[in-house]
């Protein structure tokens, strides 16, 4: 299998705290989840940023589809990760004013997807994390579980090779909790795809592939 994502001698920094990370390598594997995990303030989120293309490096790589994003220009950056990338956030911050469908197919029209096809897939995905039936309402109509797996949804309507989940689960509880675990789990054997998550939470650590502890 070819390795969807090498990073390499990555260093992390900001102007309070130039250091984050320093020398960091990783692999990201077809089907694979991986928890990053560690104290607070140790680049759980930054690392997710950087591999995401959101946040700039001071140093190393991140090879993905063929461009070193680490180096490349911001316009290629976010060309990469609109291609690559899906983002699940510990708050699922969904637009109150739109109807959760289009929130969720909203993301995949930047890869060139028909909307007819994508509110398809849309309406796959929302069945499939069981909030099928909240494909009309607003985010003021629903619950804080249900704005997550809905936020899931969005994330993955595109296709992404690379999923990545800050604190996915933070705010969410048991079951909640599971049911965004397993369907990421079950989109990333199904895609070939990767899913990092940057997290706290024991539950995700007893259900990835693989711990990267910082």
């Amino acid at each position: 299998m070819t390795t969807i994502a090498q990073i390499r001698h990555l260093h992390v920094g900001y102007r309070r705290n130039p250091d984050v990370l320093v020398d960091f390598d990783l692999d990201l594997e077809p089907t694979e989840l991986v928890a990053v995990t560690g104290p607070s303030g140790r680049g759980k989120s930054s690392l997710l940023y950087a591999i995401g293309g959101l946040l700039r490096p001071r140093g190393g790589s991140i090879w993905i589809g063929g461009v070193d994003i680490a180096s490349a220009s911001e316009r290629h950056r976010a060309a990469i990760r609109a291609a690559h990338c899906g983002f699940v956030f510990q708050d699922a911050l969904l637009d109150p004013s739109r109807r959760v469908i289009t929130s969720v197919t909203e993301v995949g029209l930047y890869r060139r997807r028909s909307r007819r096809q994508l509110r398809q897939t849309a309406r796959d995905l929302l069945a499939s994390l069981g909030v099928g039936h909240l494909a009309n309402v607003r985010p003021g109509q629903m619950s804080g579980g249900q704005a997550q797996r809905v936020a899931v949804a969005r994330a993955l309507v595109g296709g992404p090779r690379i999923v990545l989940a800050d604190e996915p689960t933070g705010n969410l509880d048991l079951e909640s909790g599971r049911l965004v675990i397993d369907a990421l789990r079950s989109y990333a054997r199904a895609a070939n795809a990767c899913v990092v998550f940057a997290t706290h939470d024991p539950n995700v650590v007893a259900n990835v592939d693989r711990e990267v502890r910082l």
